[in-house]
């Protein structure tokens, strides 16, 4: 018996946020599946875990903060 997979939506989108520059942001949106891949970019840019870019992921809430923010991370 072959099951077609549900498509993983968004329960709540991310929503625009206003950071002071040099401060930290917390992006988060929820998914319609816990624990689906979340793959967070900027552009055509895939942004890779670093000292500047955080990423959570519990259950089907998934985060991305940006460390000092800038300008550019607009």
């Amino acid at each position: 018996l072959c099951v077609p997979a549900v498509p993983v939506l968004f329960k709540q989108a991310l929503e625009n946020t206003d950071v002071e520059e040099g401060k930290s942001v917390s992006l988060r949106c929820e998914l319609s599946k816990a624990d689906a891949t979340v793959v967070w970019k900027k552009g055509e840019a895939t942004l890779q875990a670093s000292a500047k870019y955080e990423m959570k992921q519990k259950g089907t809430v998934a985060e991305l903060v940006i460390h000092n923010a800038e300008p550019e991370d607009a």
